[in-house]
């Protein structure tokens, strides 16, 4: 019978003390996500206004009514943590306790300022008060309760080292995608021609362009690819006719330029409608047999071509 009671006593003051320990680090989450916040947007404020000499007062203020809730937040918790069994050493605990919550504090507003999602408004708000809990609890003798702590200490700097940043460049890859697929109807690609590659292309807020230039450096070769709403309802050669240019629209529509310059060189444009879109191709290296190759093979880009472009730093946004 007197181990029967004796066994319900310690099951009693366990239970007692988990319940106590629990409402400790909860008191220390509530104020720290309380005071925390406070305290720096009032930092904040008055540095606005005043510089460092206007956030000095605040600080000096807001410091010790902060360290004195800490304190007073420990009182319920001075027959489980030795550190809070009386006043000067509950004072202690609790610059320890900012302390150590800060440095949490100022990693997880740096996490934040690297594009780490840490949610709302009002989730970011709570999860303040969550570094100084985790070091409150180191103060616990209690192992389950430190490698409870360990254990959350571990998960926060894997997510905001490694899990979170991969989550906002990903987040930052798919915007960038977005935003080049904004007109999806222009982006239309031709096979290179012989000798040549895509060099670059670029996205503006109605058209499209691609520069292929020769795969040797020491040839100088280049077709010109524009891609845009048409401008017109049919092709049309420009009018009044300019100097030194010809022009002709074929019985599909095509429309062909030619330009003597200077040295005998010839500059071809050719414009043809593709679907919705008007496709406009110009070299002075490629013939028209070789223009209208480019033409034949026009495309869709595909998630492919946009994702090599993009891992390549050939595509870019033009105003």
């Amino acid at each position: 019978m007197r181990s029967a009671v004796t066994a319900g006593t310690i099951l009693g003051m366990t239970s007692g003390r988990r319940t106590l320990t629990a409402l400790h680090l909860l008191l220390v989450w509530a104020v720290t996500a309380v005071a925390v916040p406070t305290l720096g947007l009032g930092l904040v404020m008055s540095a606005w206004g005043g510089g460092g000499v206007g956030a000095a007062p605040v600080l000096l203020l807001g410091v010790p009514l902060t360290v004195g809730l800490l304190a007073t937040a420990g009182i319920p918790a001075r027959t489980v943590v030795p550190l809070c069994d009386s006043v000067g050493r509950r004072l202690g605990w609790a610059v320890l306790v900012l302390l150590l919550g800060t440095l949490g504090v100022v990693a997880g507003v740096a996490a934040y300022g690297g594009d780490v999602d840490l949610g709302s408004a009002a989730t970011r708000i709570a999860l303040t008060g969550a570094p100084y809990a985790v070091a409150a609890a180191f103060f616990v003798p209690s192992g389950w309760v430190r490698a409870g702590a360990v254990v959350v200490l571990a998960a926060a700097v894997v997510y905001g080292g490694a899990v979170g940043p991969e989550h906002a460049r990903q987040r930052r890859h798919a915007a960038e995608v977005a935003g080049f697929r904004e007109h999806p109807e222009l982006l239309r690609l031709g096979d290179p021609p012989s000798g040549m590659r895509v060099a670059h292309a670029w996205v503006g807020p109605a058209d499209f362009g691609v520069d292929y230039r020769g795969v040797r450096e020491d040839e100088f070769a280049y077709v010109g690819l524009t891609v845009r709403s048409p401008l017109t309802p049919a092709a049309r050669c420009p009018e009044p006719a300019e100097e030194d240019m010809t022009c002709t629209v074929g019985a599909r529509g095509e429309l062909c330029m030619v330009r003597e310059l200077r040295g005998g060189v010839r500059e071809i444009t050719l414009v043809r409608r593709d679907r919705n879109a008007e496709v406009q191709v110009e070299s002075q290296t490629l013939g028209e047999a070789g223009l209208r190759r480019v033409l034949d093979t026009l495309h869709p880009l595909s998630d492919g071509e946009l994702a090599e472009l993009m891992r390549e730093d050939r595509i870019d946004h033009r105003p």
